[in-house]
């Protein structure tokens, strides 16, 4: 079988993964039909099965996967132990209920556990745990190195401080693992208070020197300095980045809110218009060049796009149909699949199609 050609095996634009994931996390944030949520869920672990690389970030998934059910657990265990507001009739258990203080009123501990208090805490948390799941996707797609090349030279320096704290974790990891290895092949006890303590020394003194031998490195490269920019420039970008993020801030509210709706998408646009132009005004003081530079090819625009479709046809089925995006709870009802926004859903199913990992080739 002859090698994949290099356009084939050339990975996708970062931000190309982050747009799509983050489209489908908006999608979910816009339904809490357990259908539709679980279809969000399948389409996002198909596309990192299918175009995940074996990278040192590509087993974040799997613990995206893990503090969703986690975050599931514990909102169902919320509504058991502390009540909902959510009034129901089918009673599944009823707990010994401990007597509060008049000051902690609308909340109690214990009492009646009902199947439509279950119902709504399972629905809400789930759409939590989906937005993680999708959030992890792009922890998994995308290169983060990569993604800090592309970054605007304004955020260059926030983009390295977070980069270097997430690649500082799995060292921690990895050198933890190999203290507690050596510690057993020489017969030493590597549990217990005395054995975290004889691991947990070593794994800081390395700690810290990494940390001494990356910071010298970085002011090797000259990394914090800056270029010298007219004043009028400093404050234009102060100001457009501020009203920009603001008016982020105004539209997402008024897109979340029934009564914004008419002018949450205008403000959003404008909001985003100013930041960037902010962006780019700043990154005039952080003069760097790029060492082959990410391109948004056609692959990476459709990818982009096709979170972006699945987001837009979520929001237009909440407009259309919000019974259909919200099953009901009082009454307990059973929930339905919307065809229409099950369709838009697998759209999201194109990057896999598009940027499949390439196949070895046979010996």
């Amino acid at each position: 079988m002859p090698p994949s050609s290099p356009v084939q095996s050339a990975p996708l634009h970062p931000g190309a993964w982050w747009l799509w994931s983050l489209s489908l996390g908006i999608a979910a944030t816009r339904t809490t039909n357990p259908l539709l949520l679980a279809l969000l869920i399948t389409t996002s672990a198909y596309v990192v099965a299918t175009c995940g690389r074996t990278t040192p970030w590509s087993h974040s998934y799997a613990a995206f996967v893990k503090l969703a059910l986690a975050v599931l657990l514990v909102r169902l265990l919320f509504a058991i132990t502390l009540g909902s507001p959510i009034p129901g009739t089918h009673v599944l258990v009823t707990l010994p209920e401990l007597p509060l203080p008049d000051w902690a009123q609308g909340i109690r501990l214990g009492g009646r556990v009902t199947a439509e208090s279950l119902v709504f805490a399972l629905y809400d948390g789930l759409k939590l745990a989906t937005l993680l799941i999708c959030v992890g996707a792009a922890n998994a797609l995308a290169n983060p190195h990569r993604l800090l090349k592309s970054l605007p030279g304004a955020l260059y320096e926030l983009g390295v401080a977070v980069v270097v704290a997430l690649t500082f974790a799995p060292h921690l990891i990895a050198d933890v693992q190999r203290l507690r290895s050596a510690r057993r092949l020489r017969g030493r006890p590597d549990t217990g208070i005395r054995g975290l303590l004889q691991v947990g020394l070593p794994v800081l003194e390395g700690a810290l020197e990494r940390s001494v031998a990356l910071a010298a490195a970085m002011d090797a490269r000259g990394y914090g300095r800056t270029a010298e920019v007219p004043a009028r420039v400093r404050r234009t970008t102060t100001a457009l980045t501020l009203g920009g993020l603001l008016g982020v801030c105004a539209g997402t509210y008024g897109l979340l809110t029934a009564e914004g709706g008419t002018y949450g998408i205008p403000v959003l646009l404008a909001g985003l218009a100013a930041a960037l132009a902010g962006l780019r005004l700043g990154g005039r003081r952080t003069p760097r060049t790029r060492y082959r530079p990410d391109r948004w090819d056609v692959r990476s625009l459709l990818v982009a796009g096709s979170g972006a479709a699945v987001a837009a046809a979520m929001f237009l089925a909440g407009a259309t149909d919000p019974a259909a995006l919200h099953p009901g709870v009082v009454p307990l009802v059973a929930p339905t699949l919307p065809l229409l926004p099950a369709a838009a859903v697998l759209l999201g199913l194109l990057p896999a199609f598009l940027a499949p990992t390439p196949k070895e080739p046979s010996s």
